[in-house]
């Protein structure tokens, strides 16, 4: 049990460690580009060139088998993926008739532990690095979508609330053609 406890520390230790990184990375960028609409572009940016990475090491730990489907894959960012990145679970909800387009609920952020936006900051979207993590790993996974925030906590909502929208699901392309 002693183990559990110091691991249980641990874990807690490197995740404040990384939200008062990341704090520290979207003061920075506030600083040096000073348009909260460009901060918001580099945060997403940079979140798509995490998910594009992260991709493989979630498909590699999670054991997940191919999704079937884009309703089954919000499930799985949901339930196993922000699990396993952020130590939370997420909701899906408010899905369309196409089954093209949903929502993914946050009612906890570990990324906003510590951090109030100021008045200068209210069009800034603290967390948009998770758009683009999302975005960036549905691309490698062969689906084109459109993330965007639709509630925000930091905004005085009751939750967190990520809009996922299909746009275009990319055929697999392989690199070799069989001979047989």
């Amino acid at each position: 049990m002693l183990l559990g406890i110091k691991l249980s520390n641990h874990l807690l230790q490197n995740a404040e460690l990384f939200t008062l990184t990341y704090g520290a990375i979207v003061h920075q960028l506030l600083t040096d580009l000073e348009e909260v609409d460009e901060v918001n572009k580099q945060l997403d940016q940079m979140g798509y060139n995490i998910g594009i990475r992260l991709i493989d090491e979630f498909l590699a730990k999670s054991n997940v088998t191919r999704c079937v489907d884009f309703k089954e894959t919000a499930e799985v960012i949901a339930k196993v993926g922000f699990k396993m990145f952020l130590g939370v679970t997420a909701s899906v909800t408010n899905w369309d008739a196409d089954g093209t387009c949903c929502s993914i609920i946050l009612e906890d952020n570990p990324l906003v532990d510590f951090v109030e936006l100021p008045d200068t900051c209210q069009g800034l979207y603290y967390c948009n690095i998770l758009s683009g993590v999302i975005r960036g790993a549905l691309e490698m996974v062969s689906m084109k979508t459109e993330v965007t925030w639709i509630r925000d906590m930091l905004r005085g909502d009751d939750v967190f609330e990520l809009q996922v929208k299909l746009l275009k699901q990319v055929p697999e392309k392989y690199p070799y053609k069989d001979d047989e």
